[in-house]
């Protein structure tokens, strides 16, 4: 009967910690971008007004998330089921306008289509390029 009760305990000790442990997000899946898409050239110059107007978009639609610097530890990062990723790092860097594009207009999973809520394509552009100054 100790024996029981013990192994009880230990089950709802073993159980009430692992109900508490905050969830770790899940790496993010290879994003595959259409090559039409990938290809597609950024119609901005890297600017100064560019750079601000992205800033500005950015710091409304992506910071909560993505971070003030970029790097995926948003306030509300923490909550989403993937990781935010680190827009510093050079995969990130490497990736075309195009591809940087079309992931903010369309989103998946966790990171929602920005196509309505910036519904001005240079805007997007706008922030794609100040993404670049993320380094």
């Amino acid at each position: 009967m100790k024996m029981k009760a013990s192994a009880l305990i230990v089950s709802m000790v073993a159980f009430g910690l692992f109900a508490f442990v905050p969830k770790s997000p899940t790496p993010q899946e290879p994003w595959n971008v259409p090559d039409a898409a990938k290809n597609k050239v950024n119609p901005l110059k890297g600017d100064a007004g560019s750079i601000a107007k992205g800033k500005d978009l950015y710091s409304q639609h992506c910071k909560s998330c993505h971070g003030a610097k970029g790097k995926g530890d948003g306030p509300k990062a923490s909550q989403l089921d993937t990781e935010c990723g680190d827009f510093t790092k050079a995969t990130f860097q490497s990736q075309t306008d195009g591809s940087l594009f079309y992931k903010t207009a369309e989103g998946r999973k966790d990171m929602p289509s920005y196509k309505k809520k910036i519904p001005d394509a240079n805007d997007i552009w706008a922030v794609v390029n100040y993404l670049r100054t993320l380094k």
